[in-house]
């Protein structure tokens, strides 16, 4: 196995075990930005420009081009806005990464935060594959991480990056309060082109008082897709006293009495759906590949 793919210990990630992850992926379908020229033997080749179509219009956040300012609006709001712009028939998505303390957790292979910062990069491998647009949005304690959806290998080693620092970001705090993942949600949607889609990778811990009316508003006006990544003991916990690891290095045990919280699973799944969104269930334990493999038929079966 290359060095790439073992870049991570498990706790950790690099930059370079995202990139390295590139060749599991399939794109499964000709690239949406991409259309075959008046050449012989019908050679596909990518539109040029930015687009036609106006994406969005939106408040302007960090990593905006400046050149991308929309005048009126911004004079007429009295706050810097930003228009995009893009194919018709372009594919937008921005990845979310849940890295909450809770996130960082894992009894087999890898912590939930790094299972989901895989199945999140190899969506992102998939779409960028297609023709489409992938951005990234993460938050460790009050520093966000973020990278506008854009096209293409460079976009994706800026997803990567982005990825990698905040999760080492989320690691060096040693926090233990969750914050409400719906806070998280509606900051990422205010960055999500109209008719985009967020790609949200979390096990869904403390979603929050208005997670439910944060998800029906956007899904109004964007698909959400969700990676519920969970771990191997959730899934399948077996009553009895159990060692762990602190975040801060301290051995310690602790008792699991029942095995609720698998059925909790299940009923996070259908709390998704219930909404208007897609769930998928990501087993952290799962290594790289067979996450590809079922991201790939997920993706297939997207609306």
């Amino acid at each position: 196995m290359s060095a790439a793919l073992q870049g991570t210990d498990g706790t950790s990630l690099s930059t370079d075990h995202l990139l390295g992850i590139r060749h599991l992926v399939g794109t499964g379908e000709p690239g949406a930005n991409a259309r075959t020229m008046m050449l012989p033997g019908g050679i596909v080749t990518r539109r040029r420009g930015r687009g036609l179509e106006t994406d969005d219009i939106r408040p302007f956040a960090y990593g905006d081009d400046i050149r991308h300012i929309d005048r009126n609006t911004t004079a007429r709001t009295g706050e810097l806005h930003v228009r995009s712009f893009r194919d018709e028939r372009e594919r937008s998505v921005l990845l979310v990464a849940d890295f909450r303390p809770a996130m960082l957790f894992g009894t087999r292979r890898a912590f939930r935060s790094v299972a989901a910062a895989e199945a999140l990069t190899l969506a992102g491998w998939r779409i960028a594959g297609q023709g489409g647009r992938v951005g990234v949005f993460a938050r460790a304690g009050s520093e966000t991480f973020f990278h506008r959806p854009g096209s293409g290998d460079r976009s994706m080693k800026a997803v990567a990056g982005r990825l990698a620092a905040a999760h080492a970001a989320a690691l060096a705090m040693r926090g233990t309060e969750d914050p409400p993942l719906s806070d998280i949600l509606e900051s990422a949607a205010r960055t999500l082109p109209h008719d985009g889609t967020l790609l949200l990778a979390s096990a869904l811990d403390r979603p929050g008082e208005d997670f439910d009316a944060v998800v029906r508003d956007l899904v109004h006006r964007a698909a959400l897709d969700v990676f519920l990544t969970v771990d191997a003991f959730e899934r399948a916990p077996v009553p009895g006293t159990y060692p762990y690891l602190s975040s801060g290095g301290r051995k310690a045990s602790g008792e699991v009495k029942d095995s609720r919280i698998a059925a909790d699973i299940d009923a996070r799944t259908r709390r998704i759906e219930r909404l208007g969104g897609r769930a998928l269930v990501l087993d952290a334990s799962l290594e790289t590949l067979s996450l590809a493999g079922l991201i790939e038929i997920f993706d297939a079966r997207r609306r």
